[in-house]
C-alpha cells in the first residue's frame, strides 16, 4: 500500500481543519498516528535506515506495528480512524512504540474510544470565575496571575498582569482569549521573545482540549477563524502536537521596561479541570524583579477584572 495516500478515508477534509459541527474524530485520530509516525526516525528506534531510498518520512506502517506487537492490517485500520473494539493495552503499546509522551497517550486513549463507548461530553458551560478565586488575585501584588480557560480565554487578572501583558479590561470579551491575542494581535510577537515557542505552546493546548470536547462548538469557531487568519496558526494546527499546560520560562521584551525573564506556574484548579491558575515570578534580586516593581506603579491605572464588561 502507497502510504502517501493516508488522507484518501477523508478526501474533502483538509488536513488540521475543524467542522462547523466538531471536530472529526477518525479524521482526528488518523491524523494524529500518521504524524507521531512521522516525527520518528528508523535510527531512533534501532531500524537500519535505507537513506535516500525510503519515499515516506519517518517509520513505514510495517515498521510501527512490528514495534508494537500487532499485524500491519490492524495497525493499518486504526490509522485510517478505526478505533473501533481497540483495547488499552493495544493502545499502550502502540504509544511505547510511538514515544508518546503522558499528555499525548491520553489524548490518543480519548481519540481511539468508539463513540458509543465514550462518556457522553456535555456541552462546556459558560465560564465563570469564583469571588474568592478573584479576591486571591487582587491579594496577589507584586506577581502577575490570571485565570484562564481551557479555551485559552482570559477570565480574570489582577493588576499586575495587565501591567505586563496589556490591558484585558479594555478589550471586548470575546478579543480576552490568549490564541487571538498570540496570533491576532502584534503586540503579543513583540512582547514574547520566543514567540515561535509560545505559540506552538498554544495551539498544543487547545489540541488537548479538542480531543476532550470534539463537540464544543466555540473552540470549533475559534480554531476556524484562526485558521482563516493566521497562516502558522493553521500550519502548527494541522502538526497535531498536544500538551499539557505546566510550569516553564518565558522571556520578553516590555515596551516600558524592556528586557525580562520570568518564571511561570501553572496550577489546575481542584473544583473545575477546565480552569487553571498562571502566575509570574521573578528570581530574588535579579533585574526582572526590579522590572515588575517598575510595573506596578503603572499598573495601578489597569482596568481590574471585575470592572471589565462580562462576555455575552
Amino acid at each position: 500500500m502507497d502510504e502517501r495516500a493516508d488522507h484518501s478515508d477523508h478526501p474533502d477534509r483538509p488536513a488540521g481543519s475543524a467542522a462547523a459541527d466538531g471536530l472529526d474524530q477518525r479524521a482526528e485520530l488518523s491524523e494524529f498516528l500518521r504524524t507521531r509516525r512521522a516525527r520518528l526516525k528508523p535510527e531512533d528506534v534501532g531500524i537500519a535506515s535505507m537513506g535516500r531510498h525510503r519515499r515516506v518520512p519517518g517509520l513505514r506502517r510495517e515498521e510501527l506495528a512490528q514495534l508494537a506487537g500487532v499485524s500491519v492490517a490492524y495497525y493499518t485500520r486504526l490509522e485510517q480512524g478505526n478505533g473501533r473494539n481497540v483495547s488499552a493495552e493495544v493502545l499502550d503499546a502502540i504509544g511505547r512504540a510511538l514515544r508518546l509522551s503522558d499528555a499525548e497517550q491520553a489524548h490518543l486513549t480519548r481519540l481511539a474510544k468508539p463513540r458509543q463507548q465514550r462518556s457522553r461530553n456535555r456541552v462546556p458551560r459558560r465560564q465563570t470565575v469564583r469571588t474568592g478565586l478573584r479576591q486571591l488575585l487582587d491579594s496577589m501584588e507584586g506577581v502577575p496571575a490570571y485565570v484562564a480557560g481551557a479555551r485559552s480565554e482570559i477570565l480574570a487578572w489582577n493588576r499586575m498582569a495587565a501591567a505586563l501583558f496589556g490591558d484585558w479590561g479594555r478589550l471586548a470579551p470575546a478579543e480576552r482569549n490568549w490564541a487571538r491575542l498570540t496570533f491576532l494581535d502584534p503586540g503579543y510577537r513583540d512582547l514574547f521573545r520566543d514567540w515561535d515557542s509560545k505559540a506552538s505552546d498554544m495551539v498544543s493546548y487547545l489540541r488537548l482540549y479538542a480531543g476532550q470536547h470534539p463537540d464544543d462548538p466555540e473552540l470549533s469557531a475559534l480554531v476556524g477563524e484562526l485558521s482563516v487568519k493566521s497562516d502558522e496558526f493553521r500550519r502548527l494546527w494541522a502538526t497535531h502536537d498536544v500538551k499539557e499546560k505546566g510550569h516553564g520560562v518565558k522571556r520578553m521584551r516590555h515596551p516600558l521596561v524592556g528586557e525580562l525573564t520570568l518564571s511561570y506556574e501553572t496550577l489546575h484548579l481542584p473544583d473545575d479541570d477546565e480552569q487553571y491558575l498562571c502566575v509570574y515570578h521573578a528570581e530574588p534580586n535579579s533585574p526582572a524583579s526590579e522590572a515588575l516593581r517598575l510595573l506596578a506603579s503603572w499598573g495601578a491605572d489597569a482596568v481590574p477584572a471585575e470592572d471589565a464588561p462580562l462576555p455575552e
